[in-house]
């Protein structure tokens, strides 16, 4: 009889898990149908999307041919001192502003010289800064800078970030040095 019992069990929980799962199933694709009469629709029908997808899809140029009316291929004002400053925005982008050592450790290099990464020498700790302070600030300043790859690990310049500054990676430096001091 306990066979029988445990085999009886075994179907019902079966039949239960499976009415459960068609119905996970049902309510899903009435979600989907649902999304697709309305949300998709209104979100499609959004003129800032529609403007930026047209943005996206402009050619990138225009044919001219000579001897015909190529009048319609110049571009707006507007346009050219867009695409003008798109151009020479990354070349005359201004550096960052110079920034404490103590934000940039905060912001670039804990992640390394917080826990020893890559050989780096962890905030503070005086017996791994004492052999790079001998070679000087002006070398330190310089590998900060530039990147170093060494024996013990390695150095990408200004921590990878390059958008710093030089002043804000040597603040950053001093920083770390009067840590380690």
């Amino acid at each position: 009889m306990s066979a029988e019992h445990d085999k009886k069990f075994f179907d019902t929980f079966m039949m239960v898990l499976g009415v459960l799962v068609a119905v996970a199933i049902g309510i899903l694709i009435l979600v989907r149908i649902v999304a697709a009469n309305t949300q998709e629709k209104h979100v499609m029908a959004d003129p800032a999307l529609r403007a930026a997808v047209e943005e996206r899809i402009q050619p990138i140029g225009k044919v001219a041919i000579a001897g015909q009316d190529n009048s319609a291929l110049a571009m707006t004002s507007g346009a050219q001192a867009g695409a003008a400053s798109g151009a020479s925005g990354a070349a005359s982008a201004a550096p960052a502003a110079d920034m404490s050592g103590e934000q940039v450790y905060n912001m670039a290099c804990v992640a390394c010289h917080g826990a020893g990464v890559a050989g780096a020498p962890k905030h503070g700790d005086k017996g791994a800064w004492s052999a790079r302070l001998a070679k000087g600030i002006d070398t330190l300043y310089k590998h900060a800078i530039e990147g170093f790859q060494g024996d013990a690990g390695f150095m990408p310049p200004k921590g990878g970030r390059v958008d710093l500054s030089d002043q804000s990676v040597k603040n950053a430096v001093d920083f770390m040095v009067q840590a380690a001091k």
